[in-house]
Formats: C-alpha cells, structure tokens, sequence
C-alpha cells in the first residue's frame, strides 16, 4: 500500500480546506481528528473521491505516512497543541516533522522547536493567513522553526500558497519562533487596517450623512488606486448586502467586537520590546471599549449629544479622507515593520523584510498592492531603519499630511470618534520630531527618585543628577 505524503490533524474548517488544497496539488493526505464522526463525514462527504484517507486514531495516522512523516496540525493553539505533540512522540521517529499551522504564540514554538529537536523531531511553527477561503485556494504561509526541516515541505507548501508575478507567498522566516512572530504581526497590522477603515467608515455615515450605497460606491472607488487591498474590497461588498426586509445589513450588527488574542500579543510584545506600536494597540483597545457595551449606552445617556450636520463639501471630505487613511496604512504597517526589526535583533532571527511584504502580497487578510511598494523599500535598502525613511513612503506621507490633519479636526470637533487615525498622526508627529518633551520626564524621575539623566552638553551615557531642592 503506498504511503501518504503528508499528515493532518484537525479537521475545522481551516484544516479541511487545507487538505483539500493540498490534495488539489497532487498530495496524497491521511487526515485525523479527535471525533471520528467529523473524519468520516469529511472522508464521505467534500473529500470524497480524493486521495484524502481518514485515520481513525494516531497510530493509524502516523504508520499510513511516508518517512520522514510530515504531520500538520490545525488545531487550537495552547496546552491543545502541547498534548497531542506529547501523544505523538512515541509513534515517531528521528527526522520526522510537527507543523503546527495554528495561531500559537512564538514563545511556544520557540521552546517545542528546541524541544524537540533534542529528540531528533523537526518542528515547524507555521503562521498560515487567509481564512477559510486562503486555506482552499491560496494561502499566505509564514515557515519557521527548525531549518534542517524547512526542505522536506518547502516544495508542498510553496504549490499550495497564494502567488503573485509567478512568485509564491510562502518564504523561509527564520529560526525558533519567527514564523509565528511575523504571523502575530500582521494580525496586528490586520486589527489596525480594520480599525482605521472602520473609523473611516464612522466619519462617512455618522459625518458626512452617506448612505451604504454611496460608501459602497466610495470604497469601490478607493479599492481602484493605492488603497487597494482585500479588506477594502469586503468591506465595500458589506455595504451592499441587505437584510430580509431590504434595509443594510450592516446596521443590524451588535457594534461588539470580538478578537482570539494575537493582537494583543502584538501589543505586549512591542511593551516589552520597547516599541511604541501605538496604532495596533489603539486598535486593540478599541475592541475592548466595544465591549463595554452597557456602559457605553448608560454613558450616551448621561453625555447626550448629537453630532452636528456637515456642511461642507462632501467630495472634498471624502478626498481628505483618503488621504488620511493611506497616511495612517503607511504607519500602521512602518510600526509592524518596526516591531519585528527589534524582535529580529533580539532573537537572532536575520528576518528578510522584502520576503516577508512579498508573503503577504496574496492569500493573506491584508494582501494589497500596497506591500509591492514595501518590497521595493526593502530591495532598495535591507537594512531600512523604518518605511518612513524611505523616499517612495517620505512623499507618500508629505502628500497626505495635509488631508490627514484636516480630516482628525473634522470628526473630533464633530465629535467622531478616530482614536487609530488620531494615534498614528501623534506617533508620526513625535517621530519626526528632533525634540520632545521627554526632557522634562527625566527631569522629574530625578526629582522623586534620583534615577539621573544624560546631557546633550555632554557624551551619551554619562548620567549626572541634580539637588533639585537645593537653595542655591
């Protein structure tokens, strides 16, 4: 009996669309998952008639796999992930590889990569972005952990990702964790780009008085030039969608909004790499302000108030608006880019920043056209310090500048609510500053605590502290 190429285990809808994309590329699979009924059903029902096979136990599983056996798991990340790595073990042998293609946390697959490399077991922490529709056609794959490993898939996994120019989304990452850190980072940048068109969208109806039909026409629009990107596309087809009785389905949504957590990892991570990711975090917490849900509606009640009606020139708004939202993309993504420069340092990982804007650049939640112009910063300039160093993103930003300004004045003195674009403006107006207010901080931390302070009158690192209660 021929043995199977590779493994699978979990079979949600994110591993079955997984295995059926491999399938379609000329893999053979055996498939596992804990309740054998949702293996049979997937074996008779969508796989029916491919080389899927279903195991009815691990055992199975593992000895139906040709060596080195290559098992994917698509399971929930956590202690999940730990068990049936553990169940695992005894069946496999040295140079056999674990890919764990969930949402786990990179300090996770940094400790089971070193793990289990003592044991002779590869293991491979693959950040997969696409959803359920990238599962099936094409996917953004993010490979990392152990290296001797990455060869044994390299060929699967690049045939099944999503391609652009003839190019696949699928590039080695790096070491350790990495794969999972630059996944966990464009969900952030992901919590971002929905937040910041959300307030777009907030300014447009609440502002400017659009109805769906003209928003949709709007973001269609928008979706033609530099703002092209997946979730402007959806988000341009939401507003076009109607409810049973004809009215905008969008307007029946609890305005609550859930998350599974990998954005605020992005948020604690940038706290303890010292990287102001301000933008993402913002966004973070506007998921949990939407959460408040009772509050906020005692909190109208008491601070009743209603917003004005614009009366200015709608066209002319909306083309600001524009502009301050690609102003704020342009942060939202130079933050990201940032935050895994420090973790590359950090942890040695000697991440390829135009691999990884190319891996996004198809299959991913937040592919666009705007990352082939991230690409091309990186090949001009590997060791770019930030995007907003760059000549193509220095103009891009001076363009914009002006729009961005004028349209935070328009929605907070209206009373709209913008915290990423308000955020990000505040993060681009401190990092282009020479000088911030940041002297009189340490002029205080040495008042209450004697923690010193350098002097621009003198070398960096000598520390000088002063009596500040001195009479003289």
């Amino acid at each position: 009996m021929l043995k199977a190429d590779i493994g699978l285990i979990g079979l949600a809808v994110m591993g079955q669309n997984l295995a059926l994309n491999i399938n379609d590329h000329g893999y053979s699979l055996t498939v596992y998952n804990r309740s054998y009924q949702k293996t049979e059903a997937f074996i008779s029902g969508v796989a029916n008639g491919t080389s899927i096979n279903g195991a009815s136990s691990l055992e199975e599983l593992v000895s139906s796999l040709s060596s080195p056996r290559r098992i994917i798991l698509m399971i929930k990340a956590g202690k999940p992930v730990d068990q049936i790595i553990k169940d695992l073990l005894p069946l496999l042998e040295q140079g056999d590889i674990i890919i764990d293609g969930g949402n786990s946390h990179y300090l996770d697959t940094t400790r089971r990569t070193s793990k289990l490399a003592e044991k002779g077991i590869g293991f491979l922490g693959t950040g997969i972005s696409g959803g359920e529709e990238g599962a099936r056609n094409g996917p953004s794959i993010m490979p990392g952990g152990n290296l001797q490993s990455w060869p044994h898939v390299k060929e699967i996994f690049q045939s099944i990702s999503a391609h652009v120019d003839g190019e696949p989304c699928c590039q080695w990452i790096g070491e350790g964790g990495a794969g999972h850190y630059v996944k966990m980072v464009h969900n952030g940048i992901e919590y971002g780009d929905m937040q910041l068109i959300a307030e777009a969208y907030q300014f447009m109806y609440l502002g400017l008085g659009l109805t769906h039909s003209e928003m949709q026409e709007t973001l269609t629009e928008w979706n033609q030039g530099e703002l092209n990107s997946y979730l402007i596309e959806i988000t341009a087809n939401i507003m076009g969608v109607k409810d049973t009785d004809g009215s905008p389905i969008l307007e029946k949504i609890l305005d609550n909004a859930g998350q599974k957590g990998t954005g605020m990892w992005a948020a604690i991570s940038a706290l303890e790499q010292g990287m102001p990711l301000t933008l993402i975090s913002e966004a973070v917490f506007a998921r949990c302000l939407s959460a408040l849900n009772d509050s906020r509606l005692e909190a109208s009640a008491i601070y009743s108030y209603d917003i004005p009606v614009f009366e200015g020139d709608k066209e002319a708004a909306l083309l600001l608006l524009r502009e301050a939202l690609y102003a704020a993309k342009i942060i939202s993504y130079a933050q990201g880019f940032m935050l895994m420069k420090k973790a590359s340092e950090q942890y040695g990982w000697n991440l390829d920043y135009g691999n990884i804007a190319m891996t996004w650049r198809g299959g991913c939640i937040i592919r666009s056209y705007f990352l082939n112009d991230i690409k091309n910063a990186y090949d001009k300039n590997p060791h770019l310090d930030n995007l907003l160093l760059d000549d193509f993103f220095v103009a891009a930003v001076k363009k914009s500048l002006t729009g961005w300004r004028q349209t935070l004045q328009t929605a907070l003195g209206m009373g709209i609510a913008v915290p990423a674009f308000s955020s990000a403006l505040s993060f681009f107006y401190g990092y282009r500053s020479a000088k911030t207010s940041a002297n009189l901080i340490q002029a205080q931390r040495d008042y209450f605590g004697a923690h010193t302070y350098e002097r621009i009158d003198e070398p960096r690192e000598s520390f000088f502290h002063t009596d500040w209660n001195s009479d003289e």
